[in-house]
């Protein structure tokens, strides 16, 4: 993809950089040492936040990213803003708004995110009341300052008023083709399910212009695990298309996200206008240890290029209680890929670790160096982005250890000359800069290096690997 070949120009001066598991550097790359973000494309800081659920990050804004999300207090809303992603993790965390004692929007509070409209800054968020903690409403509050983490600029518009006066909450917006847009969730008197997702235009960032549409409703099995949910959107305008990430089903392991797309030139208010996807799109993993992955938003990497993902997941499946009331959905960020025809590749939640890179053989541009099953194949990027993506690890001996990311337990290993990705064992490579990539070195056997040879990784002599 063109994508792929911009990154790989910034990518490519990470060769031989020190720290993240690269090659010993010069003192004076040393001193310049390339970030995650820099050679990943986003930072892999693994959680980003902890306890901090439905995660939201700005664009970048005169230099600064916003962050914003549940507490598992469920009792105030906050910011926290720094010049990086990664920044975000140690950012100073203001209370911008809390919750009255006791009346209206003294309940739970929920998922609040922050949007910049017309100079000034929004924050829309879900409240139930002190008296029933489940009368989830969504409201609006404004503030006319630069800094969105200054409390002082913060007031209360009001809420915002929908076809029912029923439960509500994740509301969204965005602005496309000179309209201002609303999505949220809502349980829809006449419609025997939790919630499902709406539309509408606004007329002013706290006012509907337009009866709401329903655009999706939970039907299939993965959305109804638990509770009949469709909830949390979020939305990316890329390539002639308006893609809907959502999530479904009940809070815990089942979470997952779906998604829904639209012509960019339709009309969005339509209900036929949007295609829900057949099956989830991002969903627990066990290998990496991840679950419950949901309740996304989109950011845009410090590269001004690179579409990157934020959510929440936990740690771990088991949960004691009432899903809801456990603390530890924590902030996660990743890349967002892209399928050459334009469509988003979400691929797998990942574990922790350091830079992910995807390793494309210089004479085969467009293809991927992929885990097919035990193999190496090389292929291009029409399947799940996971087979592709993979970690260099410090190993012995100054080499260093090829980790498949989406089964981290398993490494590229040269067994009777044969290149596996399994347990055991892995191969010790050694990165050679070789003009604007690498070849990978076997560290035990200095003449033989991985090469690409019809489709497939095999030993013998060197083949130059593009990182991206």
């Amino acid at each position: 993809m063109t994508y792929d070949i911009r990154r790989r120009t910034l990518l490519l001066a990470s060769v031989g950089v020190a720290g993240a598991g690269l090659l010993a550097a010069s003192p004076a790359q040393a001193r310049k040492a390339r970030t995650d973000a820099e050679i990943y494309g986003v930072t892999t800081r693994n959680p980003l936040i902890e306890q901090r659920a439905d995660p939201f990050i700005t664009p970048r804004h005169r230099g600064r990213y916003y962050f914003t999300g549940s507490v598992p207090e469920y009792d105030r809303v906050i910011v926290r803003g720094a010049t990086t992603i990664d920044g975000l993790a140690t950012a100073t965390e203001s209370v911008v708004w809390r919750r009255p004692a006791t009346g209206k929007m003294g309940g739970h509070i929920w998922a609040p995110e922050l949007h910049r409209i017309d100079g000034r800054w929004y924050i829309y968020f879900a409240a139930g009341d002190s008296d029933d903690v489940f009368r989830i409403r969504m409201y609006v509050l404004e503030s006319a300052l630069a800094d969105p983490t200054d409390p002082a600029g913060w007031t209360l518009k009001g809420q915002i008023a929908t076809e029912w006066e029923s439960f509500s909450l994740d509301a969204t917006t965005f602005a496309h083709r000179g309209r201002r847009y609303l999505v949220w969730a809502q349980s829809e008197p006449e419609i025997a399910v939790n919630t499902s997702l709406y539309i509408a235009e606004m007329s002013s960032p706290w006012a509907l212009r337009t009866k709401p549409t329903r655009i999706a409703t939970p039907t299939k099995s993965w959305e109804i695990q638990g509770f009949r949910v469709n909830e949390g959107p979020a939305v990316l305008i890329r390539n002639g298309r308006v893609f809907l990430t959502f999530s479904a089903s009940a809070t815990d392991a089942r979470y997952c996200m779906g998604l829904l797309t639209a012509d960019a030139r339709a009309d969005l208010l339509e209900h036929a206008s949007w295609t829900k996807s057949p099956d989830p799109v991002f969903v627990t993993n066990v290998e990496t240890k991840q679950y419950g992955p949901g309740h996304n938003s989109f950011t845009v990497a410090e590269d001004g290029r690179t579409d990157v993902m934020v959510y929440h997941a936990r740690d771990y499946r088991d949960i004691t209680g009432d899903p809801l009331y456990d603390p530890n959905r924590h902030t996660r960020v990743q890349r967002l890929y892209w399928h050459p025809d334009g469509t988003p590749l979400f691929g797998v939640p990942v574990g922790a670790g350091g830079p992910i890179v995807r390793l494309s053989p210089a004479d085969a541009p467009g293809r991927f160096v992929t885990r097919d099953g035990a193999a190496l194949a090389v292929r291009p990027p029409d399947h799940a982005p996971a087979t592709t993506q993979f970690r260099f690890v410090a190993g012995a001996g100054g080499g260093e250890h090829l980790q498949s990311v989406d089964f981290p337990d398993r490494h590229v290993r040269v067994v009777d000359s044969t290149v596996r990705v399994e347990a055991g064992a892995p191969a010790a490579l050694r990165r050679v800069p070789a003009g604007r990539g690498v070849r990978l070195q076997l560290a035990d056997d200095p003449t033989r290096y991985l090469r690409h040879q019809d489709g497939a990784v095999v030993t013998g002599d060197a083949t130059v690997f593009l990182l991206t």
